[in-house]
């Protein structure tokens, strides 16, 4: 028997090249890979054997990329509501972190958010967390696909106390999980205020010679700027540059604060940019130039980060956001449009986790990272933009079902790879400690 299914949607969105919508026509997918897409009425003839799947009232799109994010964060979702960014972080969520992040912590926190991604439509996921090993183990186990950070502070934690102790943990953690194909890493220091430059040039280094991503906090609030000019005489940026870190490897979350210069450097120098809407609205952090960013030629993603500062991982609601925030903060109803939020949220954030030549769009040859979303609901009819409806309409809950590297994660909006009850029992258990 033919391992080959043909899924027929009424709407198939590519988003490859951006803005395109095909009817009548199937996407056929074999066992990790897309293998066709062609005109429906030609299956019998080239995939006679093939097991059809219509989607009769659905869009088939590639599935979302999560940018940034902290998943275990999820077990402290509404611990700490209402805070300026500092105060939330140091008061509440590191000695919460001090208490609790231990390996069971990141375990059923991860679980919790990888089911909560999956079923959302999201597929992969770039990740910042402690015990990254753990995490790994359950994106092995739950089919979701991830670039899993390995921290670096100077912040002491359970996972090591000293800026190089982070680093040489995590070059262990390399070791153990190495050439898993739904599994990349990044390094990811915390933040300009908690690395030092010395541990900057290492990981310059390191991530040059693997060819790793950097994944930092860069210019979340405009605090950050003053303590830089106060601590290091200069800007965060003048300081990568100087470091000889602002360079297509990085991929620079947040991005509040820049200004028409550094926004011209950051186009020149290659650097990706992940925006968070809802946290920096959240947190009152500010706003990222994504319409002068985007004039720009800047390769932006879309992420959600920890839901501990959104308080949710709907990459649907951060789409919608990024459109409507562009669109305010520029004063500008055209920027951002849906197609573009939708590329950003799935090309564009696979460009920047390094891994676009796989995922992020359908397109024969690239890994079946699909999702299902249907429309025939009261609030997506009638239908007369798709992309529209996808971005400024459609939520999570109309994702019916999911496929990562072809295997079926969700069928009919139930959860095929994990348990779900399971995994909400842990997170009420340890809602129950952290009180």
């Amino acid at each position: 028997m033919s391992g080959e299914v043909a899924l027929i949607p009424k709407w198939l969105v590519p988003v490859v090249p951006e803005g395109l919508v095909l009817t009548d026509h199937a996407v056929v997918i074999g066992r990790h890979q897309i293998l066709a897409i062609l005109p429906a009425h030609e299956l019998g003839e080239r995939y006679p054997q093939a097991t059809i799947e219509r989607l009769d009232t659905h869009a088939l799109l590639p599935g979302l990329v999560n940018a940034h994010g902290h998943s275990p964060m999820v077990l402290m979702r509404g611990l700490a509501d209402d805070l300026p960014l500092m105060e939330w972080l140091q008061e509440h969520i590191w000695p919460t972190e001090q208490a609790f992040a231990g390996e069971a912590f990141v375990r059923a926190g991860s679980a919790l958010a990888a089911l909560e991604m999956l079923t959302g439509g999201t597929t992969c996921f770039n990740d910042n967390y402690f015990f990254p090993n753990i995490t790994a183990e359950v994106v092995i186990e739950s089919g979701i696909r991830a670039l899993l950070g390995l921290p670096v502070m100077n912040v002491p934690t359970i996972w090591a106390d000293s800026e190089a102790g982070y680093i040489e943990r995590g070059l262990s953690v390399l070791d153990e999980f190495e050439g898993h194909d739904r599994i990349g890493w990044a390094w990811a220091p915390h933040a300009p205020y908690t690395v030092t430059d010395a541990s900057f040039e290492r990981l310059g280094d390191l991530s040059e010679s693997m060819d790793f991503r950097l994944h930092l906090h860069l210019l979340e609030t405009a605090g950050e700027i003053t303590d830089s000019q106060s601590q290091y005489q200069c800007h965060p940026i003048e300081r990568l540059v100087r470091l000889g870190l602002y360079n297509h490897r990085l991929i620079a979350a947040h991005m509040t604060q820049l200004t028409p210069e550094e926004i011209a450097l950051t186009a020149e120098s290659g650097v990706h940019v992940l925006h968070c809407p809802a946290a920096n609205m959240k947190l009152a952090s500010g706003f990222c130039p994504v319409d002068a960013l985007d004039t720009a030629g800047v390769n932006i993603a879309i992420g959600t980060d920890g839901a501990a500062s959104n308080n949710r991982l709907d990459m649907f609601a951060e789409m919608r956001l990024a459109s409507l925030n562009a669109k305010g903060f520029s004063l500008n109803p055209v920027a951002a449009p849906a197609e573009r939020s939708l590329s950003m949220a799935t090309i564009q954030g696979a460009k920047a986790l390094g891994l676009d030549s796989d995922i992020g769009s359908v397109e024969v040859g690239k890994q079946a990272d699909l999702i299902a979303v249907n429309l025939d609901e009261p609030g997506t009819t009638p239908v007369h933009n798709v992309i529209s409806h996808l971005v400024y309409t459609a939520g999570r809950h109309q994702v019916t079902d999911v496929w990562v590297a072809g295997q079926r994660c969700v069928r009919g909006r139930e959860i095929q790879t994990m348990d779900q009850d399971s995994v909400i029992s842990k997170a009420h258990e340890w809602a129950s400690k952290m009180h």
